[in-house]
């Protein structure tokens, strides 16, 4: 399997470095294209419902997944119906079974039922729909960079594990690079646009490593807030024989699987999958948004039982090949209340309080 294109990037010296050279040009486009919003010359549409945004800086997993459907269960808490809108990157390659969706948006689907979700690369227009679908409020799905739709909410995830996309080298530090000389989409001081960053898979870190990182963000945005948070392993199904079956947690403690990834992070998945006690093979780890076929899928197997991501099993779904699913969970561990605070300081949609209005009525 060739290596992945974090890997080739981490690597210091040589030929890669001329990929600097671009990376200037790109960050040059950025701080333009920046400026023409934060000036007005170029609109931000909004629209008369709140629109929450989950994004990050870099190219790659850092948790916004898990963190679009906490939000998404937190607004319908308040009464604010909400509506997921998501580019659909590979939507169309991925859609056999999917209505459509990519992997995330099937995995929406699949834990979120009862919220509408609309895929679109234009999300003002995405996000109108939404609001035709009737929903009162709206999580961005990777929205940072994209400013042609108004936000009433900024949140920007940091994974501690790779804070600027790429993996440290030891004993190096990680490069911080600009695309395509590294992973980031733009320069660490865009986070001042931020309402709050959350510091993703903080458990990762020792308590001076992650010590460093707040420090680190503290002189980069001195006083936002930072939250932290954890993937927390939530359960085991067994699937790809028809029905699923929920196994629990244990059922992974000293049993011996083969992981196989198509995610952003790799890496993660594997300390979490090691964490609950799962006697680790083996690693295959695809490039994120793989499109995985029967046949490698059968291959691998060969070498024993498969242990895939929520992510991945939508899209194992329809390919009948028996594996082993582990569900994660975000959970904010620091912070909680600054959230809180922020959903509920949200604008409320006219068709919210007309309906809170007339609840209100019914019991006045």
């Amino acid at each position: 399997m060739p290596a992945r294109p974090e890997v080739l990037l981490a690597r210091r010296g040589g030929v890669v470095e001329l990929l600097r050279l671009p990376a200037l040009l790109v960050g040059a486009v950025s701080a333009a294209r920046n400026r023409l919003y934060d000036s007005g010359w170029l609109p931000s549409h909004r629209l008369p419902l709140p629109v929450v945004s989950v994004g990050n800086l870099s190219v790659g997993g850092t948790g916004k997944t898990p963190m679009v459907v906490l939000l998404a269960r937190s607004l319908a808490e308040r009464g604010m119906q909400p509506g997921v809108l998501s580019r659909g990157y590979r939507a169309a390659e991925q859609n056999d079974g999917g209505a459509g969706l990519n992997d995330e948006g099937r995995l929406f689907q699949r834990l979120l039922p009862d919220v509408p979700q609309v895929q679109d690369a234009n999300r003002v227009r995405g996000a109108a729909e939404l609001s035709r679908l009737g929903a009162e409020s709206i999580v961005l799905d990777d929205g940072f960079q994209h400013r042609r739709l108004a936000r009433d909410l900024d949140l920007v995830l940091v994974d501690a594990t790779r804070p600027w996309g790429l993996p440290a080298r030891e004993p190096d530090e990680a490069v911080r690079a600009l695309l395509p000389r590294g992973l980031l989409r733009e320069a660490p001081r865009s986070l001042r646009r931020a309402d709050a960053i959350v510091i993703t898979r903080a458990d990762a870190l020792d308590a001076d490593g992650l010590a460093r990182l707040d420090a680190e963000l503290e002189r980069e945005v001195p006083g936002k807030p930072r939250l932290l948070a954890e993937h927390r392993p939530v359960g085991v199904r067994a699937s790809g024989k028809g029905a699923e079956q929920e196994l629990g947690l244990d059922a992974l403690r000293g049993r011996r699987v083969r992981l196989v990834s198509g995610i952003g992070n790799p890496e993660a998945f594997e300390r979490t999958a090691r964490a609950v006690g799962a006697e680790v093979e083996a690693v295959h780890a695809f490039p994120d948004h793989h499109s995985f076929t029967a046949e490698e899928l059968e291959a691998l197997r060969e070498g024993g039982e498969l242990l895939v991501t929520s992510k991945d099993a939508v899209k194992l779904a329809e390919l009948c090949v028996p594996h082993l699913v582990l569900d994660v969970e975000l959970t904010i561990t620091r912070g909680e209340k600054v959230l809180t605070a922020l959903l509920d300081a949200l604008p409320r949609s006219q068709r919210t309080l007309e309906r809170d209005a007339a609840h209100s009525g019914l019991h006045g």
